[in-house]
């Protein structure tokens, strides 16, 4: 884990914003693929697929400040 400590974390939040949301419009994809989950529709592999692709920024973002490495 020190390779992942030494990272910034702005580098997290910038992953976040950008690919964990993109594409935006109409509604950010992670919301979409969130909202699927929710309603019990995701069932395709690619939806799966895109769930876990754009909300690894996020997962990864949120390791990061867990670990009391934010600044």
């Amino acid at each position: 884990m020190s390779f992942f400590d030494k990272i910034p974390t702005s580098t997290f939040v910038i992953a976040a914003l950008t690919l964990g949301l993109a594409p935006f419009l109409p509604e950010p994809h992670i919301w979409e693929k969130i909202k699927m989950l929710l309603a019990g529709e995701l069932a395709r592999p690619i939806d799966i697929f895109d769930l876990v692709f754009h909300g690894l920024p996020w997962a990864l973002l949120a390791v990061k400040l867990a670990r009391g490495q934010g600044a």
